[in-house]
């Protein structure tokens, strides 16, 4: 326990140090103007982005504050993702009680998987109009696959003495789903959605950086309006929001999940 709390200490130690030499680099090479006239406008001074950084939330972009924007980017990001999740854990346990439907999904799985949500953002704006379901339908597209392909994963590697000790408790269908494969393949689970988080974050901002929609404005649309109006120091600031956001849920809900699970439980150091 002492040598682990140590190399935490050491990690965190590590990040910190190697953060502020880049926080220095770059200051450096702002005061020194580096890159000759454009050095301003690519390396603000940090002072500028953390004046920005407080300018955003305050002003924000046409009367309309950084917390709106992100308000409606976190909606949007939960209700794709809640969907994607749900429809991952539906079709991927059906596939563990129909042979069938696990073949026709697997195809699926490997097909789609493929594909960039940016990729088919054409086909579902003809198909649905520019509405903020369009970028909803992006976030499930970036979830769903990975999340079952991990999910999948999982289940195949179940060892086959505890699918054999379910049967022979008497579990069969769902309640061999419920009671054998899901907590058996609890590892590969947490990992899915640690991918389909980071897909649907990358997707949401992208889509909305591509078309942004005024009814529902978010993060991405803000950047892209920072960098028309070349306001570059909001931009960076926006980026670190961005930032934030995802280091909050990586640490803030994650890792206290995998700390009250697959570490709690011996099967990840």
């Amino acid at each position: 326990m002492k040598e682990k709390r140590s190399d935490h200490a050491y990690g965190v130690t590590v990040k910190i140090f190697f953060s502020a030499i880049l926080l220095i680099v770059w200051e450096i090479a702002a005061k020194a103007e580096a890159l000759g006239p454009r050095s301003s406008l690519i390396f603000p001074p940090l002072e500028q982005i953390a004046e920005a950084f407080v300018k955003n939330f305050v002003f924000g972009y046409a009367g309309h504050s950084l917390w709106l924007y992100i308000g409606n980017s976190m909606m949007i990001l939960a209700l794709g993702l809640i969907t994607g999740i749900i429809l991952a854990f539906v079709f991927s346990g059906i596939c563990m009680i129909s042979r069938t439907f696990y073949h026709a999904y697997n195809f699926l799985v490997t097909v789609c998987d493929l594909l960039p949500g940016v990729a088919v953002l054409p086909v579902v704006i003809v198909i649905f109009g520019v509405t903020p379901g369009v970028i909803v339908f992006l976030v499930v597209h970036a979830v769903i696959w990975p999340m079952s392909r991990n999910t999948l994963d999982g289940f195949g590697a179940v060892p086959k003495i505890y699918i054999e000790a379910g049967r022979n408790l008497g579990l069969s269908g769902m309640s061999l789903l419920f009671g054998i494969y899901l907590p058996a393949s609890v590892t590969y689970l947490i990992s899915g959605l640690k991918v389909g988080w980071a897909r649907a974050w990358r997707g949401l901002i992208s889509a909305e950086m591509i078309f942004g929609i005024a009814a529902a404005p978010g993060i991405g649309l803000y950047i892209n309006q920072m960098r028309v109006n070349m306001n570059n120091a909001e931009m960076y600031a926006t980026l670190i929001v961005i930032i934030i956001i995802g280091l909050a849920v990586q640490y803030g809900i994650f890792r206290p999940i995998e700390e009250h699970t697959i570490k709690k439980w011996g099967m990840k150091q």
